[in-house]
């Protein structure tokens, strides 16, 4: 008996026509992603393991390429001019990031208040630099801060002073700094602005009904509500910072004595391509980089979409 109930109460195998039509489904489906799926394998993961299988070997004057294993790795974690830029860039996100981001937030409450003349014309204009090209906006900046070619210097000899030059040492990175702010903090009101626009208008006027002021209303409603939008553009900062390539870069034909080789990791890691021909090491410094940035926007992300 045993054995007929459980006959008689097990699923049916599917019909052949029910088997190709799922298979078919299933078809269609990778149809639709099978283009994401190859671009996504070729433009993102087959580099990274090139540069992994790169990072396992090292050219030597006698013997040619020869495999090495994690010697390279080894190197690059007690290698100073690797941490120099690290701690650079560390630097240059602990200040730039959150003057910006500051910036964009304060941008993105004003449209958003409703009180602000011509608020279409400020959104267009606050964007509108991020439209801008990194190397032209560089480029741009690079000669308005030139103390002899630029406008410092134009001033300079207009008013007979002398100010200080942006592009010397102990100023370069605090004029990077500012380039990259006037490129992004529109990019990043944006953000802000989008969900700000999706916050429930009945909150706002409950808290104002209970007696909250503008400011209570902001520090109580419109920040908590948009905490995602926060931590997405923080996350998207943290990982652009990491990357800062452009600007010094191009800034680098302006000002060779303050901007080195190794100003930035990733400055570092095209010099060692590019100039000292060290293709191997320069995938294994690009790797250690994208580790300690992955981790650093994890524990971020972790830590802003904790439950408070």
């Amino acid at each position: 008996m045993t054995l007929l109930s459980t006959r008689a109460t097990a699923a049916p195998p599917p019909r052949p026509r029910a088997r190709f039509r799922l298979r078919k489904e299933a078809l269609v489906g990778w149809g639709f992603a099978g283009p994401f799926v190859a671009v996504f394998g070729l433009v993102f993961l087959a580099p990274i393991g090139y540069a992994g299988y790169l990072s396992l070997f090292q050219d030597r004057l006698i013997g040619g390429t020869s495999f090495v294993g994690l010697d390279n790795y080894g190197e690059a974690l007690t290698d100073p001019r690797f941490w120099d830029g690290l701690t650079r860039v560390g630097l240059f996100l602990l200040v730039q990031v959150p003057i910006m981001l500051g910036i964009a937030l304060l941008a993105a409450l004003a449209i958003d208040s409703g009180r602000l003349y011509g608020k279409t014309f400020f959104r267009v204009s606050i964007f509108l630099p991020y439209a801008v090209p990194a190397v032209v906006a560089s480029l741009i900046w690079g000669f308005m801060y030139g103390d002899q070619f630029g406008l410092v210097g134009n001033i300079n000899e207009a008013l007979g002073v002398s100010l200080p030059n942006p592009l010397s040492p102990s100023l370069v990175l605090a004029s990077i700094g500012n380039i990259v702010t006037w490129e992004f903090v529109g990019y990043n009101m944006l953000i802000f602005y989008s969900a700000l626009k999706v916050v429930p208008r009945s909150l706002y006027e409950a808290a104002a009904i209970d007696g909250a002021g503008e400011w209570r209303i902001v520090a109580s409603v419109k920040l908590p509500a948009i905490r995602s939008a926060l931590v997405i553009a923080t996350i998207f900062s943290i990982i652009g910072s990491f990357q800062l390539f452009n600007e010094p870069s191009i800034l680098q034909k302006l000002a060779p004595n303050a901007i080195t080789n190794d100003l930035t990791p990733n400055l570092y890691t095209y010099s060692l391509s590019f100039s000292g021909q060290q293709h191997n090491y320069a995938a294994t410094v690009a790797i250690v980089m994208g580790v300690i940035t992955a981790i650093i926007a994890y524990a971020v992300q972790l830590r802003g979409m904790r439950k408070g």
